[in-house]
């Protein structure tokens, strides 16, 4: 990484660590320091292999007040082919994790539950420090894992859920469903000397309760157990009505109107006319797929996204069925 590039990912881990609870200073360029109570952790951030061996291998003795502490080395990098033994490695999924949850715990006022054990040496792009990123649990969330679902991964535990609500009340569980879908489209459609062609793909995902569409994002997704004490929601939309109001969904956005300008004599006119992709040149793939809701209820109902920690505009679950 350049100079200019460096920079920003040294302030952008800073602000990591401080959330977290450390002090960030600098050591000595290109290195960092930080200190939390008596955990101290170098950090250094590069994509140079040279640079990296020799932080890797080198003995560096670190002072305070005359004695010198004992340290970890902390790597950041958007290298792929780290080897790096001795160092806690933070790759590109590490940075957007730790900095989405440093966010969420400021915005809530708590402090990152951020820990660095004696494991070391994980590839970039794996979590190289076993660093716990959620909310404490509470003691009756360590429970025995329940039934295994395609589902969004609960980040934001009940503690947490029930301070932002902001509502005196006690929050449930609940795994709401959706239809996650991928379609691809091709095929053309000819009048007179005009061509539209509809060849396209796309994704996206409806509420299985409301039909509504969601604009998340499904990268996340995992197939496994949640909490045996979760509610799992059954879906009020089936398969087949899924199916249908999407490829309506997609006909619909590769619809065209267009404009045919004719010329007879003297006069001009204008015919509009609408082309349409053909329904059996759109194939589509559909996965039943949930969404980790917290619902508080108080004097009134707030439901909180636990992998995003947003809030919802409405409750979700009205007249719906849970297995």
């Amino acid at each position: 990484m350049d100079e200019k590039v460096r920079e920003k990912a040294r302030y952008a881990i800073k602000s990591i660590l401080e959330a977290a609870g450390f002090s960030v200073s600098t050591l000595e360029d290109p290195f960092d320091l930080a200190e939390r109570e008596d955990e101290y952790l170098m950090i250094l951030c590069s994509n140079d292999a040279r640079e990296i061996a020799e932080y890797n291998t080198g003995s560096y003795r670190l002072m305070k007040d005359g004695q010198e502490i004992a340290y970890k080395k902390l790597l950041f990098s958007l290298a792929t082919d780290i080897n790096a033994p001795d160092c806690v490695v933070w790759g590109r999924d590490e940075f957007i994790m730790f900095s989405g949850e440093a966010a969420l715990n400021g915005m809530l006022g708590l402090t990152l539950p951020l820990t660095f054990h004696d494991e070391k040496g994980q590839a970039a792009g794996k979590r190289s420090a076993t660093s716990e990123i959620r909310s404490a649990p509470d003691a009756g969330e360590m429970e025995s894992p329940g039934m295994v679902i395609a589902h969004m991964p609960i980040r934001v535990q009940k503690q947490a859920a029930e301070k932002i609500a902001r509502i005196q009340g006690q929050a449930t569980l609940k795994l709401m469903p959706y239809w996650r879908y991928t379609y691809q489209s091709s095929g053309e459609q000819v009048y007179k000397d005009h061509r539209v062609p509809f060849d396209g793909e796309g994704s996206g995902g409806i509420n299985a309760i409301n039909g509504l569409a969601t604009d998340s994002g499904w990268d996340a997704l995992v197939e496994a157990a949640v909490p045996q004490s979760a509610e799992i929601v059954r879906p009020k939309i089936t398969k087949e009505e899924a199916v249908e109001k999407i490829v309506l969904g997609v006909i619909d956005s590769l619809t065209q109107k267009i404009k045919i300008k004719q010329v007879i004599g003297d006069a001009i006119s204008y015919e509009e006319r609408v082309m349409k992709p053909d329904r059996k040149n759109i194939s589509l793939q559909l996965q039943q797929v949930y969404i980790p809701i917290w619902q508080v209820r108080g004097k009134k109902i707030v439901e909180v996204n636990a992998h995003t920690g947003e809030v919802l505009a409405e409750p979700m679950d009205e007249g719906v069925e849970v297995f």
